[in-house]
């Protein structure tokens, strides 16, 4: 059957769900999604982007609220309105990752990889709630894609850049992974050995291009706001969050009597944060450094933000009982994909090589002390993406977007474990750990061709 079939099928496949959760689920936007909302009705109504002051500003990345006033004004600013976009992205996503995976594998794993993503508890659960997650994760999907397909031709990677511009005013985060994109260009994955420099060619074409796309924005926040913010305002606050004395490794409400006493304006307090954040570090390095494994425990550990979000949404529909019962859920169908992504890249096991038995073994040992610990510490599964991908760069190369999905792995492990953790955050890496475990099925993924 063909690739047409196959996408038509797979949205369904995604939408269906989606669809039901959006109708049957959505309750009024609470904790971010209050914020996105209140910043997309504002831009719906031609008011630009303003917050609960009713003054100009961009604390929380505008990209998300843009696109959601734009439903908005479309389709009216009814409840279900976002949640069905994000119905909407969430079955694109899943045609992507499959589109994706048949440049790295066989039509058949492909396919598995757009099934995984598709039927994701997590990514499911995820659709009622007014966040930017789905947003960003079809965003990154998209222009990896892009950058795979086409990325040989200057606009084919100048149309990846700009896409991952756009997601970069949705998670500012999404800007570490452009450097990278040269990792999926079909040249880069048939070259006879490793063109270092035309990865970082076209990584600085590709990032410079998202510069160029979320300029615009910047100058706005320089023109209307206090002082010049790239896209945000909260990358001071976060840093405080993750530093200061009351830091635990994930989110804490900061507080005027924390430092900030006097501010004028939203930069000037993130600003203010940024500065104070420095200086906890620089006072207690080594307090900031040891609390890096909870950020990261925080990330990759487990997975239940979507039943915290909708039990304050709708607290009577979310006795304590089914709330354990859809954390555990969510929590262990991600870790059996992070599982499988993590063996995914390892050497697959061969007789006339014992020591290729190694990794898989050590792999599930771990498993198994992390299943039976009470914390359940999965995040070290999370760190050995990229540092086997880094082992093992040179065979796969060949599979750029398997190199890709561990960059991308890395960028939320640096990023978190410099501000603070919470599992919503590796939610935008869903997409790529579908598409490594379904690679876990090939013979070996340095050797296995791609579909044509």
């Amino acid at each position: 059957m063909s690739a047409r079939f196959h996408s038509i099928a797979l949205f369904v496949l995604a939408l269906v769900p989606r669809a039901a959760l959006a109708i049957d689920w959505t309750r009024e936007p609470v904790w971010d999604g209050h914020y996105y909302d209140i910043g997309a009705r504002s831009i719906a109504a031609g008011l630009g982007y303003v917050g609960t002051s009713g003054g100009a500003w961009c604390h929380y990345p505008v990209g998300y609220s843009g696109l959601l006033g734009l439903a908005y004004k479309l389709a009216g600013d009814a409840p279900a309105v976002g949640p069905m976009l994000n119905a909407l992205l969430g079955a694109g996503t899943a045609v992507l990752v499959y589109l994706l995976a048949r440049t790295v594998t066989s039509q058949r794993r492909a396919l598995i990889a757009g099934v995984l993503f598709a039927l994701y508890p997590g990514a499911v659960a995820y659709t009622p709630l007014l966040m930017s997650e789905p947003t960003a994760t079809f965003g990154l999907v998209a222009g990896a894609y892009v950058a795979a397909r086409w990325g040989d031709h200057r606009w084919g990677l100048v149309a990846s850049g700009i896409l991952l511009g756009l997601t970069t005013l949705v998670r500012p985060q999404t800007l570490l992974c452009t450097p990278f994109v040269g990792l999926l260009l079909p040249s880069f994955q048939r070259a006879p050995s490793l063109n270092l420099k035309g990865l970082v060619r076209s990584g600085t074409l590709a990032t410079l291009v998202s510069l160029v796309t979320i300029s615009p924005w910047t100058l706005r926040n320089c023109v209307v706001m206090d002082g010049c913010a790239l896209v945000s305002t909260n990358g001071g606050w976060n840093l405080a969050i993750g530093a200061f004395p009351r830091a635990t490794g994930r989110f804490a409400t900061l507080r005027a009597n924390d430092g900030c006493h006097i501010v004028t304006g939203q930069v000037q307090q993130d600003r203010c944060w940024m500065q104070l954040g420095r200086d906890w570090i620089a006072a207690d390095p080594k307090r900031w450094l040891g609390l890096i494994d909870d950020k990261l425990g925080f990330t990759f550990d487990h997975e239940s933000f979507p039943v915290g979000y909708l039990a304050e949404a709708a607290p009577s529909r979310w006795p304590e009982t089914h709330k354990a019962l859809g954390r555990a859920g969510l929590s262990w169908s991600y870790r059996v994909v992070l599982l499988l992504a993590a063996l995914a890249l390892a050497p697959r096991p061969t007789r006339k090589q014992p020591s290729t038995l190694l990794a898989p073994f050590l792999l599930a040992l771990f498993a198994l002390y992390a299943a039976t610990t009470p914390t359940h510490p999965f995040w070290p599964v999370a760190l050995a993406i990229p540092l086997v991908a880094s082992w093992r760069h040179q065979i796969l190369r060949r599979r750029g977007a398997l190199l890709f999905a561990a960059a991308a792995v890395a960028t939320v492990a640096a990023t978190h474990a410099v501000f603070f953790g919470e599992d919503r955050y590796h939610m935008v890496v869903v997409p790529l750990l579908c598409l490594l475990a379904a690679c876990v099925f090939d013979r070996d993924v340095a050797t296995t061709a791609p579909s044509e």
